[in-house]
């Protein structure tokens, strides 16, 4: 095989498949699973990791682009780059999903859609994990579907530093800079990626052409900085900061009607100034693995034209855990943290809650077994005690079996319970019960999920205000995953996700795709290229008339191709073309909500 193609990018394209050796998968390591450092190899959980060598090899430029390539994984977004944007795993969407930087929650508090993915840009990343199934057991509320953490880069010994330029359609320019120090004691590293895109129209009918309407532009500047210092061989402190400043421009129309602008309009316009900043105390000695933590959340969104104005919060989460190991790749962790919510403007409200947690994970010979409880207090709900089991056991280097059973809970936002048109003072947490069961064979994985949902929160269409719904949610169906070296210096994946989701009167719950397939195909055998194909075919997906359940659009059964090209110059310079939605296909993910034509963008990196 070509040497270009390292041990590190083959991970990314094949990892927890068993056509890795173990050795390969020995050198790959998570946080998310159990809240500790972990090989992969070890993890009893459904997950995928989008390592820094795919990203940069597929140049992905959004974080919802990335985990979109996943198997089980779905994006639908109000328009391009910028707009508001919503993800679905397994059937559950993005409420459902806790979303992390570097360990800090990200989840919008204060909002009504949970994490807002439009604001992720890649921007010194160094792996994203994705953690399928119910996750309460371990990181507490939000994370009935799953976590996904969003692990930026640490500096290396010595000084480096890369810059990245891209320029495409809808004159969109993008600049990534990173600069890094570490030598025996101290590291720092700075990262800031700005992103400014003329965009297109954010709605338009179908079958319209988009270059009638306005443009709706979007700006983003995002800024990672870390600080680490080692007192002694045992002992270390960290300190992380992220920064979003984001304005985009959007259309908006009342209940969903199409408002679109026509050319040299006036539409809506959003802005976002959050921080992320954490502050860590590592010790290591014989006994255990110890971490102190404080991390502090600010958000700042203004809503200059819309519906919902200004919304301001702060979170602050102060925490310790312990990881105590025994017997060879056995540990137990425990840990308690504290949160304090506060949403400020017309909503002045504070939300505590208190958690203490144990996780143990034991390996005896080919059996992998772990098991987690957790419990929570709060002031506003009842509280709660969640839990997870998990097993794998590997059979031989090549086959294996992994099952996981596990609670979860996911609390109403401010928005949801005190907004003075839409909130209801009385909403409960919704509960979530997940069952998953995974063979594994070759490169082949075959995953069988199930989960019910009571008390799920979502909008009454007649009183115009949130409610838990009286009847139980279902989500179930079936991942079958391939990847695997085909030929000689051609890597192949390809995936195909069944979901059968059905809310308590057996109807199909909105926007969900029903079949999903995704393929991808990577050669390097020319010298110093690398080409890349990449499809995503999306099956029926269904949207409501207001208030019914007669269908007023279908936004699926279409089938998108993309393409990279990339070129090493030499060690230090490398070009690129992207070019996304080759056929120029015209589709919706929501109805009369534009999306991208056939689209071109180039680029240049250079590494020091």
């Amino acid at each position: 095989m070509n040497k270009k193609l390292t041990t590190s990018l083959v991970a990314s394209l094949l990892i927890a498949t068993s056509n890795l050796h173990s050795e390969e998968l020995s050198q790959i390591t998570v946080v998310s699973a159990t809240k500790s450092e972990q090989s992969i190899k070890d993890v009893t959980s459904n997950i995928d990791v989008i390592t820094k060598a795919e990203i940069e090899e597929r140049h992905f430029n959004t974080v919802s682009e990335a985990i979109n390539s996943v198997a089980g994984i779905n994006v639908i977004s109000n328009g391009g780059l910028g707009k508001a944007t919503s993800v679905f795993m397994r059937g559950f969407d993005t409420q459902r999903i806790l979303v992390l930087i570097d360990g800090i929650r990200y989840n919008d508090f204060t909002g009504i859609s949970g994490a807002r993915f439009e604001h992720l840009m890649m921007s010194d990343i160094e792996q994203i994990e994705i953690i399928k199934g119910a996750q309460s057991g371990i990181w507490g509320a939000d994370a009935n579907a799953g976590v996904i953490n969003i692990i930026t880069s640490k500096a290396k010994k010595g000084t480096h530093g890369n810059v990245n330029i891209e320029y495409g359609s809808y004159n969109t320019k993008k600049v990534n800079a990173k600069i890094s120090h570490k030598d025996e004691k101290f590291d720092v590293s700075l990262g800031v990626t700005r992103i400014n895109s003329d965009g297109f129209t954010a709605m338009a009918p179908r079958g319209n052409n988009i270059d009638d309407y306005e443009d709706d532009g979007y700006q983003n500047t995002t800024i990672n900085a870390k600080v680490g210092y080692d007192l002694n061989e045992n002992n270390r402190l960290e300190i992380s900061h992220n920064r979003i400043n984001a304005r985009s421009e959007y259309d908006k129309g009342p209940f969903g009607s199409s408002t679109a602008v026509k050319a040299n309009g006036e539409g809506y316009e959003l802005e976002t100034k959050n921080q992320y900043t954490s502050a860590n105390y590592i010790n290591k000695n014989k006994f255990s693995d110890l971490k102190m933590y404080a991390n502090y959340v600010k958000i700042d969104r203004d809503d200059k034209k819309g519906f919902t104005k200004e919304f301001d919060g702060t979170m602050k989460e102060y925490g310790i855990n312990a990881k105590i190991p025994y017997n060879k790749d056995s540990f137990i962790l425990t840990g308690i943290d504290y949160k304090i919510t506060k949403h400020k403007n017309d909503v002045n409200k504070t939300l505590k809650n208190k958690g203490a947690f144990i996780t143990n994970s034991t390996k005896y010979d080919k059996l992998i077994f772990t098991q987690s409880l957790r419990y929570d207090t709060y002031d506003l709900f009842n509280n709660k005690t969640t839990g997870k089991i998990g097993f794998k056991y590997n059979y031989n280097k090549d086959l294996y079996f992994t099952s996981n059973i596990g609670t979860s809970y996911n609390v109403p936002t401010f928005y949801k319970l005190y907004n003075s048109s839409a909130g209801f003072v009385d909403l409960e947490p919704e509960s979530t019960k997940s069952f998953d069961i995974t063979f594994g064979y070759k490169g082949l994985e075959i995953t069988y999920f199930h989960n019910k949902i009571d008390n799920m929160i979502e909008y009454n269409d007649s009183t115009f205000k949130y409610y838990n719904m009286d009847k139980r949610v279902r989500l179930e169906g079936i991942e079958i995953a391939l990847k695997k070296e085909i030929l000689e210096d051609l890597l192949f994946n390809l995936s195909y996700t069944y979901t059968d989701a059905k809310d308590g009167n057996d109807k199909p719950l909105e926007r969900r795709a029903k079949d999903s397939i995704k393929l991808g195909l990577d050669y390097y055998g020319i010298k110093n290229f690398h080409f890349n194909v990449n499809a995503e075919y999306v099956g029926d997906r269904k949207q409501y008339t207001f208030g019914t359940y007669d269908v007023s659009a279908e936004t699926g059964n279409y089938t998108i191709w993309n393409g990279v090209i990339n070129y090493d110059v030499n060690n230090n310079l490398g070009i690129y073309m992207k070019l996304d939605n080759i056929f120029d296909k015209n589709y919706q993910t929501i109805a009369d909500y534009a999306t991208a034509r056939r689209s071109a963008y180039v680029g240049l990196i250079y590494k020091f």
